[in-house]
């Protein structure tokens, strides 16, 4: 069994499109879309800054448009599909429920209004990696901060105001190392609130149809089999906890065997490696990563 999942934001890096404008139709699919997230595409995944691609408002219109032109290359049918928080906007459209273009108009709304949550109160992300988790949840709780990702593979991303993460980093969970994230917010807690009431005003005028392929939900893992339920999902889960634990435990209940993870590839298949033994990976990365994915899909 096939799954294909699309990573979340922090997985992009300067110049991480540049080796794919070269194939036929990407930077033609890329231009296309730069017209409606009213950004360059291209010129943000080639010549963009660190900083500049960190950013909300770029980053997510370009994960999702740099997933969807990546899953149009590889081709194929999975049995199921899956992302990462952004991702998942991703995985909506490659299931069905939404088109590219609606997929891309949402993620626009959505990058826009938690950019502007984001400034509202000065918060962040810190991951957590190791540790035992009842005691590294518990130890969220005490400083007031919010398991915003729980990965599984022993992590889990916190986040809260600056302060909050502050105190945190000064009293760690027991053999828990901590990792400040280059995030511009605490994304999937209640700071993201007032993200949610836009994204869902923009969500009203959409009608998503149901998905063609199994796909999982952020919230809960688990799948989703219509296309207004998934809608409201997508809506939440800005301001609700990332479950990609379960995720991952409900691919290996449903037997997956094998995994490809869109451009740009690398964290969700790492998970993959030490929370889901025995599955094959393929992280698509540049252009030459393409032929080994299409072996997965055979």
């Amino acid at each position: 069994m096939l799954v294909i999942v699309a990573p979340g934001q922090g997985a992009q890096k300067p110049g991480f499109l540049a080796p794919w404008l070269d194939l036929p139709g990407f930077a033609d699919r890329m231009a296309a879309w730069s017209e409606i997230v009213g950004l360059d595409l291209a010129a943000c995944g080639t010549t963009g800054s660190a900083e500049e691609i960190r950013d909300t408002a770029v980053a997510q219109p370009l994960l999702v448009a740099a997933a969807l032109a990546a899953a149009a290359e590889l081709g194929g049918t999975p049995d199921l599909v899956a992302g990462h928080s952004v991702g998942e906007f991703a995985a909506a459209a490659i299931a069905g429920a939404l088109t590219p273009a609606q997929a891309l108009e949402l993620i626009r709304e959505r990058a826009q209004a938690m950019a502007k949550a984001a400034t509202l109160t000065e918060t962040g992300m810190t991951a957590i990696l190791g540790g035992e988790e009842p005691e590294v949840l518990a130890a969220i709780e005490r400083h007031g901060l919010t398991p915003a990702n729980i990965n599984g593979a022993g992590q889990i991303v916190a986040g809260g105001t600056t302060e909050e993460l502050a105190a945190f980093k000064g009293d760690p969970p027991a053999r828990a190392r901590l990792v400040s994230l280059s995030v511009a917010g605490a994304f999937h807690t209640v700071h993201m609130a007032p993200a949610v009431e836009r994204l869902r005003a923009a969500a009203a005028g959409v009608t998503p149809a149901d998905p063609q392929v199994t796909l999982l939900s952020n919230l809960d893992g688990a799948p989703v089999s219509s296309g207004a339920d998934l809608l409201s999902r997508l809506v939440e889960q800005v301001a609700s906890p990332v479950r990609w634990d379960r995720c991952m435990a409900t691919m290996t209940e449903m037997g997956v065997t094998r995994m490809i993870e869109l451009l740009p590839g690398g964290t969700l298949t790492g998970l993959a490696k030490r929370g889901m033994s025995g599955v094959a990976t393929v992280a698509l990365k540049t252009p030459d990563d393409l032929d080994s994915a299409r072996e997965l899909l055979k």
